[in-house]
């Protein structure tokens, strides 16, 4: 089908809700790589990875190589059928999660891995109430998105789950409190007790958060403030979640999940999104006394799936292989000076922020008054477009530029991303490009 084609079908027959980005839309072909065709024969490089998705590069053959394989030989079972994939990678999955996390239960998605976590604690403790974070971003069933703290993505919401209550967030750029860090002594981390004591009954089945906030802007906290939650979240009787659905699998560099960055060891950690490299996965991970708490029977008649399960194993193996947590530490270092360099020259960007080769910038109409440009934040996309460079957005006010490329990328593809940013920035008019940082 031509893009004209596929464009009107896509507006006929799905759901006018479902989110595209662009004036034109990009109607993609194939990929390879770090890299992404459109239907015109246009190529991109890709610094969004399909929402913090392919981990070691689009269709990387590695991992294609052994899905291929798979889906020859065993397509489906379903997870009241063991067969070696989903015990190769549960296998897998104890080996390198912290403490003594070792149990999974496979499901498809972030959404459902949440849901799981969920469940499990309330199960575990005995308690129903539960604290997650505003800006935070947990999927979109009734519970995930009940869980979620952006009002942009609760207008689909009818009814919130009971039992939800929200803290303040480590949005230091924007303190909820006025505060500076350090000076403030990470006050909003104390929020969370405050939450508990006026609106739960003061125990807690769990706290949830993600270490990085993926769709709030790359929210990333200071470093003393898991440790500080952590405390109170046991002395008021929860479990610790850990949503790693965008911050896992090496992303934020060194470590194989961002709340290990905090010394911190959760009492249940979720992911997705860049263990499959692509493909639809999903993990509730724990230590055997918490999952044996589960009660009733459980299946998941696509979680575990043999093919998602080699890719997940294989997309695990390749980081370990190529040592590509080490990579995002030291190209996510490099690609985070150039973005800094960028803020020197343009004022319009606010705030840059991240860890690894999970980066942002935060743009605003101007430094003093912080106030949001989701304007600045749209022109800088399109021009990265017309430039060959694929970005995202986030934040509350969408005016964050979210990236993450693959953890396989060089200093090359990064000199290639700024360049383009530059380019765009440059582009955009007077009043929006700035001067030198005042």
């Amino acid at each position: 089908m031509t893009k004209e084609e596929i464009l009107k079908k896509h507006k006929q027959y799905l759901f006018p809700s479902i989110t595209t980005y662009y004036s034109d839309p990009l109607v993609t072909d194939h990929a390879s790589m770090q890299y992404v065709w459109d239907t015109e024969g246009n190529k991109y490089l890709d610094f969004f990875g399909g929402i913090v998705t392919i981990s070691v590069g689009h269709a990387n053959p590695r991992v294609t190589s052994k899905v291929k394989a798979q889906i020859d030989k065993l397509q489906h079972a379903s997870t009241v059928f063991p067969n070696e994939g989903i015990v190769a990678l549960a296998e897998k999955l104890a080996q390198i999660t912290p403490g003594e996390i070792s149990q999974t239960f496979p499901c498809n998605s972030g959404t459902e891995a949440n849901e799981t976590a969920i469940q499990l604690a309330r199960m575990y403790t005995g308690h129903y109430e539960v604290v997650a974070l505003r800006h935070g971003y947990s999927g979109r069933s009734q519970m995930a998105q009940s869980l979620t703290g952006h009002g942009t993505w609760r207008k689909s919401l009818p009814v919130p789950a009971a039992g939800i209550v929200h803290a303040l967030n480590p949005y230091c750029y924007r303190c909820p409190l006025g505060k500076t860090y350090p000076s403030c002594e990470v006050a909003c981390a104390k929020d969370v007790e405050a939450v508990i004591q006026t609106t739960t009954s003061g125990q807690i089945a769990a706290f949830l958060a993600e270490p990085i906030q993926g769709v709030g802007g790359f929210i990333t906290p200071p470093k003393e403030y898991f440790k500080i939650v952590f405390k109170i979240v046991k002395d008021y009787g929860g479990l610790f979640i850990s949503d790693e659905v965008q911050t896992a699998w090496g992303r934020t560099g060194k470590r194989w999940f961002g709340i290990e960055q905090w010394e911190v060891t959760p009492d249940i950690i979720t992911s997705a999104k860049g263990l499959g490299n692509g493909a639809p996965v999903g993990v509730t991970m724990t230590r055997p006394e918490i999952a044996a708490s589960f009660k009733g029977l459980q299946i998941s008649t696509f979680g575990g799936n043999p093919v998602t399960s080699v890719a997940a194993k294989a997309t695990i193996d390749l980081i370990e292989e190529d040592k590509l947590m080490d990579n995002a530490a030291t190209v996510g270092s490099y690609y985070r000076q150039g973005l800094e360099s960028l803020k020197e020259k343009f004022d319009q960007i606010g705030d840059v922020r991240g860890m690894g080769l999970m980066q942002a910038m935060e743009f605003v109409k101007d430094r003093v008054s912080k106030e949001p440009s989701p304007e600045a934040t749209n022109r800088f996309m399109e021009e990265c477009r017309k430039g060959g460079l694929l970005v995202g957005k986030g934040g509350l006010f969408g005016n964050v530029i979210r990236t993450s490329p693959p953890l396989n990328i060089t200093k090359s593809d990064v000199d290639e991303a700024i360049k383009i940013m530059d380019h765009a920035l440059t582009a955009m008019s007077p009043a929006l490009a700035g001067a030198a940082a005042r």
